[in-house]
């Protein structure tokens, strides 16, 4: 029997308040206007979310909010005690549900597995039936629990994390496609220059037998439009089309709340930024979103800063399609001013990283860097750093920003448990994680993701490197391969992609924290700047041996979280090439791990091992050479003998992440007030019946399930 306490959310699990009221009260009355309104935009997008993540989700989301929506949490608690209903099983429903409307769904924002109520089924019903959404219309709110009540409980194999086929859920490709319908369809789009940020794939048969796929592209309108849509076309034995209107109703959503933010923003730049964003999303035409994200980059040092789309490709099974997020966040000024001289020397501490010139991109493209406290942050998850856009010809050719989420950090390490380590590296790592945090994001976004130059042929044959003179560092011979015109580091990496480029990133990120002038930079000196050297070490590789390999499905052995991945790899590095720099040994057999890492040995061995090792990563990236990528990553990310029982041991000691319980803008009188929630399951739920208050999101979720049903057909049957 499968242990089912892997696949819930604890009792004890933790919230924690993201507070970003101090930097809220200082903006004047246009800019809340425009942080309202921007936020209500992003709010309705990451509504998608739910129906990016699996065929169940959209429905869970409507009959646990038209539960809580229809009366307050005192009077459901009372009703579903007299039905019988025990308080640790409502407890389980309260935060089943925190959870779910925190991950936009019910599989973990953070390493793709799933989660199911911790209560049983029937207990689950009683406090359905015993609601005052269930008396108003028991029709629908009981087909509502007959349509998920399966999905939401089922822990068949298949059904327990996300990825593609056999391996997972999906929705970004229907139910029946492999990985070799995806292979076939990333071949095709390559031949049309489409890239795949915004579509989803749906597989079906034509009339004559051949598989029919069809690209439906994220759009409010859903007519054809060429060259938008694509008529069908035959390639390799099967039918392509390309279809639009994907998401409409919630986009219109979006749509509704950016034209309203355009009236209060402050500049030309936000203006059409925003402009560019709503064709976008009304059109399905990602090169509207590639153009309002032009704007956002030229609207340097903005008192509210924003960024909304479909964005991250961390959980499309092929790395390709984008999940939308969207946030608001303040600028906070004096962080901002550490990263600002962080930017400044940029050039001068590229030039240190160990790949050399050759490697490197022509000219710096110097990004806007600041930290920034979130407001709202919709989608499945939010990150401590963001560096974007991630489209490859603006960020190698126009430049991109990157920002720090400054209130993030430490809301996500309030109350943390640190198992494996000596009581003085304990002490340390409590005393300067924080700080060390904050360094690792700036170098890991500026210098890691802002870094590194990609080989390529051009269209008309031309080079953008000197072919005669530039040597692979790795081989010491010509470079022999390159990317070619319509080929994308995402298409070309597709499933590494995002760990090996945050392997990249945080690698970056240890070596140049060896560097006392980017140290004084954040304010540490002397032996507090060698602490937070340390710490920052420390830090990376514990996560790599305490936390990374919960992320590891051993069933199927694969990975379901890209960073998670990457610091694996960082300390397995270290522990088998550093000859005893860093040691993990089993202190209770089956219980217990310790860590060490001989710290007077980081400044030498360390950056060696490390930079060495970069040069591997760049110029495996640089030449699009991703057979060599999967190589590399393979015999550092294999779980052999120990770490394959010691994941057991790391999975005893395994936390809940915290969730967090972000606030409301409300409108009042012609001002807006921020609306601010306890750290509880309570005050989550709470926040989520104002953020909706009314019944026409859930009207378009339903629907849109209904719409997409077909496609996902056999996973309702597992």
């Amino acid at each position: 029997m499968e242990d089912k306490s892997i696949y819930v959310l604890p009792n004890n699990q933790r919230f924690v308040e993201l507070d970003s009221s101090q930097a809220f009260e200082n903006l004047t009355k246009q800019e809340k206007l425009y942080a309202h309104y921007l936020s209500k935009a992003a709010w309705n997008g990451g509504l998608i979310v739910l129906l990016q993540t699996s065929p169940e989700s959209p429905k869970i989301f409507s009959l646990l909010h038209r539960i809580f929506l229809a009366e307050p949490l005192d009077d459901l608690k009372k009703s579903a005690i007299e039905a019988g209903v025990s308080e640790e099983d409502y407890r389980a429903f309260l935060i089943y549900a925190g959870g779910l409307f925190a991950n936009s769904g019910n599989y973990k924002g953070f390493g793709d597995t799933k989660f199911i109520p911790n209560l049983p089924k029937e207990s689950f019903e009683s406090i359905v039936k015993a609601s005052k959404a269930y008396e108003n219309d028991s029709t629908h709110i009981s087909k509502l629990w007959e349509n998920t009540k399966d999905a939401m409980y089922n822990i068949a194999p298949r059904l327990t994390s996300l990825g593609l086929s056999d391996k997972g859920v999906t929705t970004y490709f229907s139910s029946n496609c492999t990985e070799a319908d995806s292979n076939l369809v990333n071949d095709w789009m390559k031949t049309k220059r489409l890239e795949a940020y915004i579509c989803r794939t749906f597989k079906t048969v034509a009339d004559d037998g051949l598989p029919l796929y069809t690209i439906h592209l994220a759009s409010v309108e859903k007519s054809a439009k060429p060259p938008l849509t694509m008529e069908i076309e035959k390639y390799k034995n099967a039918y392509f089309q390309v279809t639009r209107g994907d998401y409409s109703p919630l986009l219109s959503l979006v749509n509704e709340n950016l034209s309203k933010a355009i009236e209060y923003a402050a500049n030309d730049n936000e203006k059409n930024m925003l402009k560019h964003y709503i064709n976008s999303f009304r059109e399905g035409d990602l090169d509207e979103h590639k153009e309002g994200s032009r704007y956002w980059i030229k609207d340097k040092g903005p008192i509210i800063e924003t960024y909304q789309g479909f964005i991250e490709t961390y959980r499309d099974p092929s790395g390709q399609r984008g999940e939308f997020e969207g946030f608001v966040a303040m600028v906070n000024k004096e962080m901002s001013q550490k990263f600002g001289a962080l930017v400044a020397g940029a050039e001068r501490l590229l030039a240190r990283l160990p790949w050399g010139a050759a490697l490197e991109k022509d000219a710096f493209l110097r990004p806007d860097f600041t930290s920034l406290d979130v407001l709202a942050f919709s989608g499945s998850g939010i990150p401590a750093g963001i560096n974007i856009p991630n489209y490859d010809e603006i960020r190698q050719n126009e430049g991109f920003k990157n920002v720090s989420l400054g209130n993030v950090i430490p809301a996500a390490y309030k109350e943390s448990v640190i198992p494996f380590l000596s009581e003085n590296d304990k002490q340390l790592l409590e005393k300067y994680r924080v700080a060390a945090f904050e360094v690792q994001v700036g170098l890991h976004e500026l210098l890691g993701h802002g870094s590194g130059k990609l080989l390529r042929q051009n269209a008309d044959g031309t080079f953008n490197f000197d072919k005669e003179k530039v040597k692979n560092p790795l081989t010491g011979k010509e470079i022999e391969s390159w990317y070619t015109e319509g080929e994308t580091y995402d298409s070309k990496f597709t499933t590494l992609g995002s760990a090996f480029e945050e392997c990249r990133a945080e690698a970056v990120g240890l070596y140049l924290s060896l560097e006392p002038e980017i140290l004084k930079i954040f304010g540490y000196e002397g032996q507090e700047a060698e602490d937070v050297t340390y710490v920052n070490w420390l830090s990376l590789l514990w996560n790599g041996a305490a936390k990374a390999t919960e992320m590891y499905q051993p069933s199927t052995k694969t990975w379901l979280q890209a960073h998670a991945r990457a610091r694996f790899v960082l300390m397995r590095l270290l522990e088998t090439e550093g000859n005893g720099l860093l040691t993990i040994t089993e202190e209770e057999v089956g219980k217990n791990l310790l860590l060490k890492l001989e710290r007077s040995r980081l400044a030498t061995d360390g950056k060696k091992i490390i930079g060495d090792f970069l040069v591997k990563l760049q110029t495996i990236k640089a030449t699009g050479d991703s057979a060599a990528g999967e190589t590399l990553f393979d015999k550092y990310s294999r779980l052999d003998e120990p770490w394959n029982r010691w994941r057991d041991i790391v999975m005893l000691h395994k936390q809940p992440r915290n969730i967090f319980v972000q606030p409301n803008t409300v409108l009042e009188g012609d001002g807006v007030r921020l609306r601010r929630y306890a750290a509880s399951a309570e005050g989550q739920l709470a926040s989520w019946v104002e953020r909706f208050p009314s019944t026409r999101v859930h009207d378009a979720l339903e629907r849109l399930a209904d719409e997409q049903r077909a496609h996902f057909a056999d996973l309702l049957l597992q």
